[in-house]
């Protein structure tokens, strides 16, 4: 007789991000039935042994799937023995494909945590229309890339009381009471690999995006200027800002293209800065990014930056990832600005332009403990579970989609809010202008 199907497993259960995934699981996936997957069944047994202490819950009766991304049918059977892959085995580029072709084959769900623009869009290139045919959800970018910025943009058009032109992010990530005695690193070895990959790789993306969307959008006015790097923004207490890298952004562009062309919905437009308390500290990141930027375009300097993370983070990226009390006490925080019109302007079509500026804002705030490994991963849970109760809630019958044209009509901002480490919406002010 076949094993009755689990509702969820999580491939790649021995890595840094899948350990947490399954410590998270403990409370997310309450009441669901879930199991583990991954190459070697001793060191999950030992996941599950260290876990089931650390959660004080007896883990040693969840199921232990044996799957390996060098075997494709020992995946397709993994995917076969569950409704959604929550899959945390990255990098995504490298390993991706697989799993998410595995789980289209057997007809199941698939979330994953990348923050790998090129992977993403690839796989809706490839993959989307296949998704659909076959009932099949495939979303990344379900952790902190990119579900507090894309369900940030969602959660600001649902509570503003008219259209939105555009939302400027403000991105403060921090460690409660200082770094003192927690050590430097902020992120494991894999994410910044993924990182590496993805920054020597961004000319692939323009060609991807013009395979993908061979039309252009049409402008929007007025147009969101981006703000100078290193200028100070009054909206978070004059603090130092600079770009944030693209991933928030490419997704939130993507989850705007798909509103536009199924309900003709104005796109929302948005830029996201990191913010730093000096001068100082900001031209230090520039310094690093510069350098990583240019060793990351030769096969030489990736192999030095990938052999080296604690010397080219600057201490940041270690093999290890970061200490427990360093995670248990670091935190994130979005400011989001969104400037619009009022419901009384109303046009006859979506695309016509307005005739005044927009003359409304709105303030969110979202944030989250720990948004590497624990935000992250109860965002990642959260997403499997929600595919799981309300794909009802959710448009047409499947594809590879964005967080927020995918979870738009369903609970996900409310179901993100009730755990320890979950992710708050809140709405902090609205004003004319």
């Amino acid at each position: 007789m076949a094993a009755k199907k689990l509702d969820a497993i999580i491939f790649g259960a021995t890595g840094f991000t899948g350990k947490y995934t399954v410590l998270e699981a403990v409370s997310v996936l309450k009441g669901l039935t879930w199991g583990v997957a991954g190459r070697n069944p001793e060191k999950l047994q030992a996941v599950l042994k260290e876990i089931g202490s650390k959660s004080k819950t007896d883990l040693s009766q969840t199921p232990v799937v044996i799957a390996d991304v060098n075997n494709e049918s020992s995946l397709l059977e993994m995917a076969k023995r569950c409704r959604v892959v929550v899959n945390t085995a990255g990098p995504y580029r490298f390993f991706g494909e697989k799993v998410v072709k595995a789980c289209i084959e057997a007809g199941t769900h698939h979330v994953d945590v990348s923050g790998e623009p090129q992977y993403m869009e690839q796989m809706q290139l490839r993959y989307n229309d296949l998704a659909k045919e076959r009932g099949v959800y495939v979303i990344s970018a379900c952790g902190f890339d990119s579900i507090p910025a894309d369900m940030g943009v969602t959660f600001i058009e649902k509570n503003f009381d008219g259209v939105v032109n555009s939302v400027e992010n403000f991105v403060h990530m921090g460690v409660k009471g200082g770094t003192k005695g927690t050590g430097s690193a902020a992120l494991n070895t894999g994410t910044w690999e993924s990182a590496i990959f993805a920054i020597a790789n961004r000319g692939e993306s323009l060609a991807i995006r013009r395979k993908l969307f061979p039309e252009r959008l049409p402008k929007f006015q007025p147009a969101l200027k981006n703000r100078s790097p290193l200028s100070r923004a009054p909206e978070v207490d004059n603090k130092v800002i600079l770009p944030f890298p693209e991933t928030d952004r490419s997704v939130v562009y993507r989850s705007q293209r798909f509103l536009y062309e199924q309900e003709k919905k104005r796109p929302v437009q948005m830029q996201a800065y990191m913010t730093y308390p000096s001068w100082f500290a900001a031209s230090v990141v520039v310094l690093f990014a510069t350098v990583i930027g240019i060793m990351s375009k030769f096969a030489f300097g990736r192999q030095l930056l990938l052999k080296y993370p604690q010397i080219f983070s600057g201490g940041m990226a270690s093999p290890d990832g970061p200490s427990e009390e360093r995670m248990e006490r670091s935190f994130f925080r979005m400011t989001m600005k969104a400037t619009g019109w009022p419901k009384s302007e109303k046009l006859a079509e979506s695309t016509d332009p307005y005739s005044t500026p927009p003359s409304q804002t709105l303030t969110v705030k979202v944030t989250g403990p720990n948004p590497g490994y624990g935000s992250t991963c109860v965002a990642l849970l959260s997403t499997a579970k929600t595919i799981l109760n309300e794909s009802d809630k959710m448009p047409g019958t499947g594809g590879v989609l964005p967080p927020g044209a995918a979870f738009r009509d369903t609970s996900l901002i409310t179901e993100l809010g009730k755990y320890e480490h979950g992710i708050k919406f809140e709405i902090v002010g609205n004003s004319k202008l």
